[in-house]
């Protein structure tokens, strides 16, 4: 039969899409069983059981023959209604049919393969994991609600004693028959108090555990150990209680003697302490800088979400205003309220609140610092948390000027010292973005340096005494002698008259020419009031600086004349090494000017003239001191352990109770650690105090503990020694061809 292979990989592939669909569909209801039950025969059960129903309902078992030429003839048009004939034996066909069925079997050969199944794989799979979601959330739920408040816990771990030492055949052992934790949260937490017989604890700071055991047979002492600590039970009646407030994590147990002054001991267990967070405060939609015109309305909205773990108690508005600068700066510290009620006690709450700075008396230059603070509800301390800190300025719409009078003092080193190095890094942006910028605006932004480094130059001009430009550029020539020429100029017009140097100061056409007088005797007068005059015809004579900076300032002043010309002239790259000569000069100058505190040190005593050089030094003596001390190495009595179990293990000794106090201080040495990584220490603490128990003590325990001390210990700085050396010369040179020493 022609083709009738193909046929019946299909019908098989659609039997195979079945079974898969329906084994989802169980999977997903085995999972659901376990996560619900945890309980692996149960879920087993139910993966069998969903199994059988969801293949009877699919019935993969029935797709024939017939199902699968109905669905490739729908679906394939090269099958001509047709595929029908593969199956049939070819030599019960007439001719024609024969013909027909070739030309199918030859059609359908290349695209049977590639026809796929009709098939809900995509739906079973996500109803599968939907089962498997659905068992996780109520997993959880019964883990955190499935054990009511008030109520016994139905836990399977229960506290149990065994005896430290070999008891007689004939002693009879106490035995613990009701046991019962109670554990009441702090008031605030509002939450009930909860009844268990579970020994690991876990609860919130603050709460106040009480231990109840009950005892068949006489029992004397029953103590708790907690960390080292030793704490005893009180009987009341028929039972022995403690009570304790939980103010930290660690790890307990039980210990009893019976009349017969039998010690026993329980196993380790488990008491966390859960912290009370302070709250979380949030800010949203607000930028944690915000700038105000003088005329703008100066409000801000906080749209503000607090939440914490127990209850909220009270929120506010912490804003600080600054007026002023410098030494006059004023703080002024407000606590804004909000103006809706806060619900004491709710988790999660949301505030709106608008601060208007108005209302705060801010004026123009002054800056607000705010943030919004909460307290929870914890006693007999709240927690106090804050959000980030923003920051409101309204711009200043007066800018003041410094001058600088006669009689005041001076500052040498004014903030504008730094603009040369802005103008370097604008330059070299400028460098930069010049592929990517139009000449004209290249050119712009060029000349627009060029006149910030003018600018600047004018500045360190004003403390060389030059309250005009009076220094021409080297090579330019002055203004009396460009004025004697200028009509030429009439002729042509300069093209580098608008960015040359002498026109440069906005007042030059003010300046009256200056005129000298001479005397008949070729003398001249001496004024008597030149000493005692600030000169500012001089410019050597008028500087605010020292003498020995004069020429380092002179030569920036001179070295900003060429950086300003390049930029002027469209060349930054020429500029920029000339801006770099003067930005190292300016640093030179303010270098300088530092004022130094004399250096209060040692003053050694006079020599006496009569011993010097006298080669005496009999009464000199050296000073040698010398300190011992004792390393201390840390965890010893753990070390010290691992040491005395390689004896245990190897039977040179035999147990006492040396070692059994030498395994309580190892334990207590690791305690601290196992708190903040309980899963690494509790196994080795565990198997420390079950070595306290006579049953325990063999070999193959000694070898567990050991083992997992040795895991567990912490390795060790190197102890500082002297190390080796070399002396032999072969050796050293040996060692140096290996490139010890480099």
């Amino acid at each position: 039969m022609m083709g009738a292979g193909a046929i019946e990989q299909f019908q098989k592939r659609w039997q195979q899409f079945k079974y898969v669909e329906g084994l989802l569909y169980a999977v997903g209801f085995g999972g659901f069983v376990y996560l619900l039950t945890h309980n692996i025969f149960y879920g087993i059960l139910g993966l069998l059981m969903a199994s059988g129903i969801t293949f009877w309902i699919l019935k993969p078992w029935k797709i024939s023959s017939e199902n699968a030429v109905g669905y490739i003839d729908a679906h394939l048009p090269e099958a001509g209604f047709s595929s029908g004939l593969l199956l049939s034996p070819t030599h019960e066909l007439s001719d024609l049919s024969k013909l027909q069925q070739y030309r199918v079997a030859t059609q359908l050969e290349p695209v049977l393969s590639k026809l796929r199944p009709p098939h809900n794989l995509l739906k079973a799979a996500l109803v599968m994991f939907g089962l498997i979601l659905l068992g996780l959330a109520g997993r959880f739920v019964l883990t955190k609600f499935g054990n009511p408040s008030g109520g016994d816990s139905s836990n399977t771990e229960q506290i149990t004693f065994a005896p430290k030492d070999t008891l007689s055949t004939t002693a009879e052992i106490p035995e613990l028959i009701a046991t019962n934790i109670t554990i009441a949260y702090p008031a605030y937490t509002r939450k009930r108090t909860l009844n268990t017989s579970a020994p690991n604890i876990k609860a919130v700071e603050g709460s106040r555990v009480t231990w109840n055991l009950e005892f068949d047979g006489d029992v004397q002492e029953v103590e708790m150990d907690l960390m080292g600590e030793r704490i005893g039970f009180t009987k009341t009646q028929e039972s022995y209680r403690l009570t304790k407030k939980l103010e930290a994590s660690g790890f307990y147990s039980f210990t009893f003697k019976d009349d017969s002054g039998n010690d026993y001991v329980s196993d380790l267990y488990s008491m966390e302490m859960v912290t009370d967070e302070p709250p979380m405060v949030q800010i949203e939609g607000l930028d944690n800088y915000t700038y105000f015109e003088f005329d703008d309305d100066k409000r801000l909205m906080l749209n503000t979400n607090i939440s914490d773990d127990f209850g909220i108690d009270d929120t506010y508005i912490i804003a600080t205003v600054s007026k002023g600068s410098g030494e006059s700066v004023k703080f002024r510290e407000e606590t804004v309220r909000f103006d809706a009620a806060i619900p004491k006690g709710n988790k999660r709450t949301q505030l709106q609140q608008a601060l208007d700075l108005d209302a705060l008396k801010m004026d123009p230059g002054d800056e607000l610092y705010f943030y919004v603070e909460a307290l929870d509800q914890k006693t007999p301390t709240q927690n106090i948390g804050r959000s980030e800190t923003y920051f409101a300025v309204i711009r200043d719409t007066v800018s003041d000027a410094f001058v600088v009078e006669g009689n005041l003092g001076v500052d040498l080193m004014p903030d504008y010292f730094r603009s040369q190095r802005q103008l370097i890094i604008d330059t070299e942006k400028l460098i930069a973005d010049k592929p990517n910028t139009s000449e004209k605006d290249f050119k712009s932004r060029s000349n627009e340096l060029g006149f910030d480094q003018k600018q600047l130059r004018l500045k360190y001009g004003q403390f060389m005494g030059d309250e005009t430009e009076m220094q021409a550029a080297p090579g330019q020539v002055s203004s009396t002698e460009a004025e004697g020429d200028g009509h030429a100029g009439e002729e042509g017009e300069d093209l580098l008259d608008e960015y040359s140097h002498r026109h440069d100061s906005d007042n030059e056409h003010n300046l009256v020419q200056e005129q000298e007088h001479g005397h008949e005797n070729g003398e001249e007068e001496e004024d008597p009031l030149h000493d005692y005059l600030h000169n500012h015809s001089d410019p050597e004579a008028s500087t605010l600086f020292e003498k020995s900076l004069k020429a380092k300032l002179r030569d920036a002043l001179n070295i900003m004349w060429d950086a300003e010309l390049h930029l002027r002239l469209y060349e930054p790259e020429k500029s920029l090494p000339y801006q770099y000569d003067a930005l190292k000069i300016i640093q030179d100058i303010k270098n300088s000017v530092r004022i130094y505190v004399h250096r209060i040190g040692f003053d050694p005593p006079p020599i006496k003239e009569e011993s010097r050089l006298s080669g005496d030094i009999g009464d000199i003596t050296n000073f040698d001191k010398k300190e011992a001390f004792e390393y201390q190495m840390p965890f010893t009595s753990t070390r010290e352990t691992i040491a005395r179990l390689e004896r245990l293990i190897l039977g040179e000794k035999q147990f006492d109770d040396r070692d059994s106090a030498l395994f309580i201080d190892a334990g207590n040495e690791l305690a601290p650690k196992a708190i903040s990584e309980p899963l690494k220490y509790l196994k080795v603490l565990q198997g420390l105090r079950d070595l306290e128990k006579v049953a325990n003590r063999n070999k193959e325990n000694f070898k567990a503990v050991q083992k997992n001390l040795l895991e567990v210990l912490p390795e060790v700085a190197d102890n500082p020694m002297k190390r080796a050396e070399y002396q032999d010369e072969i050796n050293l040179l040996y060692l140096k061809e290996l490139g010890v020493y480099e």
